[in-house]
């Protein structure tokens, strides 16, 4: 196997970490906002998702963008691991992620409790991927981009 089929290799692996890791949380803090913080405050109530396709599609929503920030993540970090970059990749990706939900869910009443814990949540899924990378490359499963 050449080089470049390598790489290819290990940033599929690193996109199914990723991938895996925010669907879990994804999965963890739906089912916290839907039980606990829609139902404790009511300003959240819009967190609750009201209909099966609705959870099906932010799952997979949630895969491809863990998938796709586990691939990025990897060539960002290659082999110093700066620490500047590593929160840049969580913060950049998180940001767009929960702005986007912010900006949909301003055009709703009442919703803007919501998008902030929406925009809170998406940055604590990133920085779980990229623990889950973190670790994944320290135990060895997983190789960083070689600048070579």
């Amino acid at each position: 196997m050449d080089g470049l089929q390598a790489e290819r290799i290990e940033s599929v692996k690193a996109g199914s970490f990723a991938a895996l890791s925010l669907f879990l949380a994804y999965g963890i803090a739906t089912l916290g906002n839907q039980l606990v913080l829609a139902k404790q405050f009511e300003v959240l109530a819009s967190l609750q998702i009201s209909t099966a396709a609705n959870l099906l599609l932010s799952g997979a929503i949630a895969i491809i963008s863990g998938f796709l920030f586990g691939i990025t993540y990897r060539y960002i970090i290659r082999e110093d691991r700066n620490s500047h970059l590593s929160e840049g990749a969580v913060l950049a990706f998180g940001l767009v992620r929960g702005l986007a939900q912010a900006d949909v869910g301003l055009n709703f009443d009442n919703a803007f409790w919501s998008c902030g814990v929406l925009a809170v949540e998406s940055i604590v899924l990133f920085a779980i991927a990229r623990y889950t990378l973190d670790v994944a490359i320290d135990r060895g499963w997983l190789k960083p981009f070689r600048l070579s």
